[in-house]
């Protein structure tokens, strides 16, 4: 039990990641698989994804050279987005992720389609 609260004390006082903006540049080149740069000098490097309560999804970085976190709020799917995906799925096929173009599949979670790259649902399966 004691563990279990110091647990939940370290994720309380842990420092909350700082915000970036996220611009359609900084976006695009997250799709495109490049490499971040810091808004203080390195590059960030991806920690963790998680989707978030209203079909966002939250990256987590962490700068390499001064060790800051930093989260980047990825936009839930369009509706342009999830159609593309349907009609991918009536014509039987394998439905790749609009955002990182051909190659990237889309996996099942679930019942939901879902980008392991960009945690992004884009519908039922």
């Amino acid at each position: 039990m004691t563990t279990t609260r110091r647990r939940v004390e370290q994720q309380e006082s842990a420092p909350a990641a700082l915000p970036l903006e996220a611009s359609k540049r900084l976006l695009k080149d997250y799709y495109a698989g490049k490499r971040l740069e810091s808004p203080v000098g390195g590059f960030l490097e991806l920690l963790a994804l998680r989707p978030g309560p209203d079909g966002s999804a939250i990256a987590w970085f962490e700068c390499s050279a001064s060790s800051l976190r930093y989260e980047l709020v990825i936009p839930k799917a369009t509706r342009t987005e999830k159609k593309k995906i349907k009609d991918q799925l009536a014509r039987g096929l394998d439905p790749d992720c609009p955002r990182h173009g051909p190659g990237y599949r889309l996996t099942r979670a679930g019942r939901d389609l879902v980008c392991s790259l960009c945690g992004i649902s884009y519908g039922k399966g």
